[in-house]
Formats: structure tokens, C-alpha cells, sequence
């Protein structure tokens, strides 16, 4: 769409609504015979026409890809991929409401995960100095003989320790305490329980990265548990799975897991960090509030202290 700060403003308002709706309790959630509540207080029209909203607004930046005129950039944005995928691969039948899944699934779910996640990481590490001077050093070691300033993708393959806390950051803290809702389409039995079809699913991410059984000390903040360990939130370890699994494995996991670690490196590399006066570390909560994106209920108050200048080149 246009870049300008309507079209921007227009965007952000039908996510934050989206988002409300994701937490906002739904007769026919739970009582699917009292669905004619919701029409009752006005919460099915507002469903209606918050998502109807937001296809036309999908539609609209589809068809102005689709459009002859089109200016592409140098770099192929993921409409033009899945178009391009939707023309060259018709035996995928790829519709254009696919598509705008696709974007759905994108644009709402990442929304404000990523820093809620970067703020998280930064409560943990201000209550944790000596991790955090760790993971400083780490950083600040391996940018120190880089032909650029900025900490990019590339520059955090190798860093063990950061992609520990990035890692003990999500297990304590995922960015969605539930994951998205899953039905069932088929009769199933699951350690003796039938499961009958369209019955809806519930994974309660953050009990599993609590969960004592899997994790020793669960209720602390240890980077170090993940240093020569395998595990991963890619979805292959199920004791520790924040975007999910499987074939439904959130489909922005690396986008969101970019965003949060670039951010989170670049913040370490150049600050140094402390408490406002008269703030002691034990004074910080890690209280939540709900949320489709697990948000701290206190905001998080700290001191930047810059760590380098650089002359920015013209």
C-alpha cells in the first residue's frame, strides 16, 4: 500500500483490533448453542467488520501486485513469491484467500511479539548482571574486528551464549502463553481419552516451558541449561515449543525470531544498562498482562548508557 502515514495509521488500528478480538470472550467459544449472545451484545458485527476490513486491506495490496504497472523493487517481497508460486505451480491451487492467510498469519500474530520478547530478555538480563555482562562481551568480542558497526542475521550464527538467553528468554516467557487453537477433523485417542472430531485444542505454551519434569530449576532464568544442548524452538523439541509444531508451526517463526534478536544484539552492543536511581532489581515484576502477545504488566524502566560513537557515513 501507500507509504504514508494514513494508510499506516488505517493499518495499525485493524490490527490492534484484531488483536483485541484474539482475547475478547466469545459465547460460541465455549457455548456454541448461545452463539445469538454475541449477535445480542454487538460482538459478532464487530468481528465481521473489523475482518472484513482487513481482507479489503489485503485485497488491496494483492491487487496492486497483480497490477501491469506495478514497480517491483530489487528485492521480491513474499506477495510476489506466492504469486509467482500461485502462476508456476497451479497444482498447489493457491488461491488468493490463501494468500491473504498467509499475510494474516504474518502481520497479526507477529505483531508486537517481538518486542514484548526483546523486553522480556531485557528484564531478565538487568535482574541477571553477570548474564548480561556475558552476553555484552560476547557480542561486543565478535563485532570487534567487523567492517560494519550494526549487528546484522549473519553476525549471530556463531554467538552460543546469546542464542542461549534468546533461547531461555522464549522458554520462560513465550511471546503467546497459548497457542493459536487447533480442532480436530477426525476421531483420535490420546493416552485413553477419545477426542471426538472438531473438538477444539488448547497448548498451553508456557506451562511446558515451566514444566519441572523437562527442566531443572524451571522457575529461573539459566541461559547456560541450553550451552551444548540441541534443543530448539524450531518445533522438533516439544519441551520447548513457542511458535509451535508440526505442519501448523507458526509461519512467521523467522521473522519474528530475526526481529527479536537483531533488535535485543544491537540494544547489548551499544548500551550499557542500569536502573533509575532508587530502582533495585528486586523491585522489577514479571508479572504478564493477557494478552495475544504476553506483554509485561509493569513497562520496563531502564538507563541507557551509550557504549560506542560511530561517525555515521553519508
Amino acid at each position: 500500500y501507500d507509504d504514508d502515514e494514513g494508510s499506516r495509521s488505517k493499518f495499525h488500528g485493524l490490527v490492534n483490533e484484531a488483536e483485541a478480538l484474539f482475547i475478547t470472550f466469545f459465547f460460541s467459544d465455549i457455548l456454541p448453542y448461545f452463539g445469538w449472545l454475541d449477535k445480542l451484545t454487538g460482538q459478532f458485527s464487530r468481528l465481521q467488520r473489523t475482518f472484513r476490513d482487513l481482507d479489503a486491506f489485503y485485497e488491496e495490496i494483492i491487487n496492486d501486485h497483480l497490477n501491469p504497472n506495478y514497480s517491483k523493487s530489487e528485492r521480491e517481497d513474499i506477495i510476489d513469491i506466492l504469486l509467482q508460486l500461485r502462476q508456476q505451480e497451479p497444482s498447489l491451487e493457491l488461491t488468493l484467500d490463501h494468500i491473504k492467510a498467509v499475510l494474516m498469519n504474518i502481520f497479526i500474530a507477529s505483531t508486537d511479539t517481538s518486542s514484548a520478547m526483546v523486553i522480556w530478555a531485557m528484564t531478565e538480563l538487568i535482574k541477571h548482571p553477570n548474564k548480561m555482562k556475558k552476553v555484552q562481551e560476547e557480542l561486543r568480542n565478535a563485532m570487534r574486528n567487523k567492517d560494519h558497526h550494526y549487528i546484522n542475521g549473519s553476525d549471530l550464527k556463531e554467538l552460543e551464549y546469546f542464542k542461549a538467553v534468546v533461547k531461555e528468554a522464549f522458554r520462560l516467557h513465550p511471546a503467546s502463553p497459548l497457542l493459536i487453537v487447533h480442532e480436530t477433523i477426525r476421531k483420535t485417542t490420546i493416552q485413553g481419552y477419545d477426542i471426538l472430531p472438531k473438538t477444539l485444542v488448547y497448548v498451553n505454551a508456557w506451562t511446558i516451558g515451566r514444566d519441572p519434569k523437562s527442566w531443572k530449576d524451571p522457575e529461573s532464568f539459566m541461559p547456560e541449561r541450553f550451552l551444548g544442548s540441541s534443543i530448539d524452538f524450531i518445533g522438533c523439541d516439544f519441551e520447548l515449543i513457542p511458535f509451535g509444531a508440526g505442519r501448523r508451526i507458526c509461519p512467521g517463526i523467522h521473522l519474528g525470531i530475526a526481529a527479536m534478536e537483531i533488535a535485543l544484539a544491537n540494544l547489548l552492543h551499544f548500551f550499557d544498562w542500569e536502573l533509575p536511581t532508587g530502582l533495585e532489581r528486586e523491585d522489577i515484576d514479571t508479572d504478564p498482562i493477557p494478552g495475544i502477545a504476553t506483554q509485561k504488566k509493569t513497562p520496563l524502566c531502564l538507563v541507557a548508557k551509550t557504549k560506542f560513537m560511530y561517525q555515521m557515513k553519508p
